[in-house]
């Protein structure tokens, strides 16, 4: 299992997030530095060229999850590496440019999938190696997206200054080509071994039957594979396969699951005699002291048998078959074969971050349920404290499936492995368009990204218009970046806290974000211009700080995989439109009033929506609940 060391070269992997990301959202941050300079030397207006921007920073959101497939296959390290290199190709590509349409492609299309290679894994992999800091670890590297904001936009118009605006693009690929070092230092975690005790006659057999029920093959961890038919992509969703700890049973829901599945499925039997002893067996309590026997599988690193390790990653037959009949089941005996054969030729199973449900969980892990029931749990051995997790790593660690194995092991190269096409599936999950609570959310968060860059591509243009001075009106970004650092450390630091509703923080903050960007034009004044800067970057942070929270709140932490993959669609889509559409408002009307109108508009309506989300959120739970109770109650043929 992959257990997160909480410290040592996670520090090392923090301040290389920071640094990805402070180059990667700062050059994003400071396009508008380049408006006025290309508009010139293509002779295009303004919205024109802030469509370059744009469709950078969409596809930068949109690659989310295709970037993420990538990742779960070939690492972290090897897709930002991948993805330092094609952005800075984009901006060197983007130096020859001809004509407007000419950027659209390699400054806009190229150089934000590029960009968007480099920030999932320098997002996702602070807290892939954090677990008790893991809100604080993830909170320093986002701020490298305030702290690039303030430094890169005065930096960029010096650039633009001395050397152009295409001398400034090439300083910039430079730039971009040092997030492969910061790329190379996402070192994967090395998987820590767990001994587990052997599991009770009775509770395996419960287990067995639990899974048989979905389908499910049982013998190998590694022959998990769910009977529903595969989605678009030729697989399943990630949340039809098992957890570690489902199949070892070591899980409290697994075991009222098993209680209740026992009611619904039959064990079948070769002999009467087997019968009697299976049924017998059967009524024996099933772990009479859940948490003394869940405390004693607690992990112990660099102590396992190789016997156990084999057992428990499924390479070698069982010295127990927990098979329900004297024989065993045929498939599961050839998985076994194929996992022996395929453990001769390297020992090392497949890492698969992205199988893990709370992956893109971005809070303090305290604030989920069952990770505060497992670490409230009594240890009796003061050697299995720093371990004491272990149980909730196991419970969202999904399985990789033997096809899974057989293409990790094999060393060939696959189009499209199955580990790729998993999470594609997962995060392409279109039956989450059924949810009123997630349609609310995304459509949220596509209002709020149609206004969000409006600021940060005009607030320079317009003060400059307004006779503030052009190295003054640059600060004016440097400080929305201050402005939204300074915010999601504060907003990081409150959502841990217990009892905050983080849903009620988001709408409170994203209507102050509108209403000050809808009111940022009455006055033109240096400091008034600075005030709203201030305000506006403290008041939008909260957006990217409680995203994933507010998707665990209202979906559940099961969830988060596939809405988070529609969200960033919805928000690349957003993005892509909403600073053009500005910026063809001020073209219209002469005056960049109306373009903040209708960004503040947005953003306050993004805010309105989501005021009844938590009574919608109610009322859908008991709607499922009902539908869920109707369907228990039918009779089973």
């Amino acid at each position: 299992m992959i257990v997160p060391p909480d410290g040592g070269w996670g520090w090392v992997i923090v301040a290389a997030s920071f640094m990805c990301n402070l180059f990667v959202d700062g050059i994003i941050f400071s396009f508008g530095v380049f408006l006025n300079d290309i508009a010139n030397a293509f002779s295009v207006s303004k919205a024109r060229v802030a469509l370059v921007g744009s469709l950078q920073t969409g596809f930068y959101l949109m690659a989310g999850p295709f970037v993420s497939a990538l990742a779960n296959r070939y690492g972290f390290r090897r897709v930002a590496i991948l993805g330092s290199a094609i952005s800075s190709f984009a901006f060197v590509l983007s130096y020859f440019s001809t004509s407007i349409e000419f950027l659209y492609i390699s400054y806009g299309v190229i150089g934000g999938i590029g960009a968007g290679l480099i920030y999932v894994p320098a997002v996702i992999t602070t807290g892939f190696y954090f677990e008790r800091w893991r809100a604080l670890a993830t909170g320093i590297a986002v701020c490298g997206s305030g702290i690039g904001a303030f430094l890169l936009a005065p930096i960029s118009d010096i650039l633009v200054k001395y050397y152009g605006w295409r001398g400034a693009l090439l300083i910039q690929a430079s730039m971009l080509l040092h997030c492969a070092i910061f790329g190379a230092m996402f070192r994967p975690l090395k998987p820590t071994r767990i001994k587990v005790k052997d599991i009770p006659e009775t509770a395996a057999l419960e287990v067995k039957t639990t899974l048989l029920g979905k389908g499910a093959s049982t013998t190998s961890l590694h022959c998990v594979q769910p009977s529903s038919r595969s989605g678009f992509f030729g697989t399943n969703n990630n949340t039809e396969y098992p957890t570690a700890a489902e199949l070892l049973g070591s899980s409290p829901n697994i075991v009222n699951a098993s209680k209740s599945l026992h009611s619904l499925y039959k064990v079948q039997v070769e002999t009467e005699n087997e019968k009697k002893s299976t049924e017998k067996r059967l009524s024996v309590p099933i772990y009479p002291d859940l948490d003394t026997v869940n405390n004693e599988k607690i992990a112990e690193e660099n102590n396992l048998l190789s016997g156990d390790l084999e057992r428990l990653n499924g390479k070698v037959p069982t010295s127990r078959r927990h098979t329900i009949s004297g024989r065993r089941i045929r498939t599961d005996s050839e998985c076994s074969q194929r996992s022996l054969k395929m453990g001769k030729r390297n020992s090392r199973d497949p890492q698969r971050p992205f199988y893990r449900d709370d992956i893109f969980y971005e809070g303090s892990l305290n604030r989920l349920a069952h990770y505060r029931s497992q670490m409230n749990r009594p240890i009796y051995n003061i050697k299995y404290l720093q371990q004491s997790s272990v149980g909730y790593h196991m419970s969202v660690t999904r399985l990789p499936t033997a096809k899974d194995v057989a293409e990790e092991k094999s060393g060939s190269c696959y189009l499209c492995p199955e580990s790729v096409r998993r999470i594609l599936t997962t995060m392409l999950d279109l039956s989450l368009l059924k949810s009123p609570s997630f349609l609310i959310l995304a459509i949220s968060g596509g209002l709020t990204m149609m206004g969000f860059y409006t600021p940060f591509m005009y607030v320079p243009d317009r003060a400059i218009k307004a006779n503030i001075d052009a190295s003054t009106a640059m600060f004016l970004v440097s400080v929305i970046g201050i402005g939204n650092t300074i915010g999601r450390i504060v907003c990081g630091l409150v959502s841990s806290l217990p009892g905050v509703n983080a849903l009620v923080i988001n709408n409170i903050f994203i209507s102050v974000g509108g209403l000050v960007t809808m009111f940022s034009g009455l006055s033109l004044s240096e400091g008034y211009q600075f005030f709203y800067a201030a305000s506006f970057g403290l008041s939008i942070s909260v957006f990217a700080s409680l995203r994933s929270i507010l998707v665990v709140d209202l979906l559940g932490l099961e969830k988060l995989t596939n809405a988070f993959g529609l969200l960033l669609l919805f928000q690349g889509v957003a993005a892509a439109v909403g600073a053009p559409v500005a910026g063809a408002f001020m073209d219209a009307t002469g005056s960049y009033d109306a373009s903040f109108y209708l960004s503040g508009s947005l953003i306050l309506m993004s805010a309105v929506i989501c005021y009844p989300l938590k009574r919608v959120n109610v009322w859908e739970r008991q709607r499922d609940n009902q539908k869920n109770s109707t369907a228990v109650d039918l009779p089973i043929p």
